[in-house]
């Protein structure tokens, strides 16, 4: 357990195993707690540096205006202070937004990409819409009515039938993110710049997975990332939605490993 000093806040993150480095970026409204299953198979055989976005799980709270190239020198910060020149940079939704530009702004610095539930373009304008529409009303009457709404949005029916467990427990630490940091992060998302058109830029290896039932971010919006990089593996998990590693961890993993184990050293 650790944490950075970073603009006056604070950017906690954990490091378990050895081996070639990974870093880990969650979704938004989760925190590194989400990659929970994904840890002890990696960790055999690799370095993961699991790392909370500011606002998000043990990370400070930050009342001022961010963007998605903010959070990637926060990720850029980590591994400056643990010596690591390059990773393997994992991320989910928001994670994999900043690691798609990460690669760009920073290619030097990223070894490989394994991408979740992710999208390379702008926000649309419906989604802008919602997404202001439900923090107006969470700022009157408090996340806890959304909650529901967003399980919904996040887990697919299937995951909420058969694991009832796993969405209680999730739905507790949505709720448990503050106000000013959903605020916060959905402007960052709503103001985030396309990459599409410079996907083809990017040649490291790269792997791309999207649950099939995937409600914010359908499977083709991974499809178009998987379409447009060089060298990349698509890959569809069934029954799973948008938090897919934590729907269908097991087979989740196995793709991430071998991806991970085809690569050079």
């Amino acid at each position: 357990m650790a944490s950075i000093g970073r603009n006056g806040y604070d950017i906690y993150y954990e490091v378990t195993g050895s081996g070639p480095p990974i870093i880990m970026g969650h979704s938004f409204l989760c925190s590194g707690a989400m990659w929970k299953p994904q840890l002890q198979p990696l960790t055999q055989r690799y370095q993961v540096i699991n790392v909370d976005l500011r606002g998000h799980g043990r990370s400070g709270m930050v009342d001022q205006p961010f963007n998605l190239y903010d959070l990637i020198d926060d990720s850029l910060a980590v591994l400056d202070h643990l010596g690591i020149e390059q990773a393997v940079w994992a991320g989910l939704s928001i994670g994999g937004m900043i690691a798609l530009r990460a690669t760009l702004v920073a290619g030097e610095r990223v070894s490989a990409l394994i991408l979740f539930d992710t999208h390379a373009g702008a926000e649309t304008t419906f989604n802008k819409m919602k997404y202001q529409a439900m923090t107006t009303v969470a700022g009157m009457i408090g996340t806890t009515p959304l909650i529901p709404q967003i399980s919904r949005m996040f887990f697919c029916q299937h995951t909420r039938k058969t694991n009832p467990k796993l969405i209680d427990e999730w739905k507790a630490k949505f709720s448990s993110v503050p106000l000013v940091s959903i605020r916060r992060t959905v402007a960052a998302l709503k103001e985030r710049d396309s990459v599409v058109a410079r996907l083809g830029q990017i040649f490291q290896p790269a792997l791309v997975i999207v649950g099939s039932d995937d409600q914010p971010l359908p499977p083709a919006c991974s499809r178009e990332i998987a379409d447009k990089l060089p060298d990349a593996t698509f890959k569809i998990i069934d029954r799973a939605g948008h938090l897919s590693n934590l729907e269908q961890p097991q087979a989740v993993t196995t793709i991430m490993l071998e991806f991970l184990d085809k690569l050079p050293r």
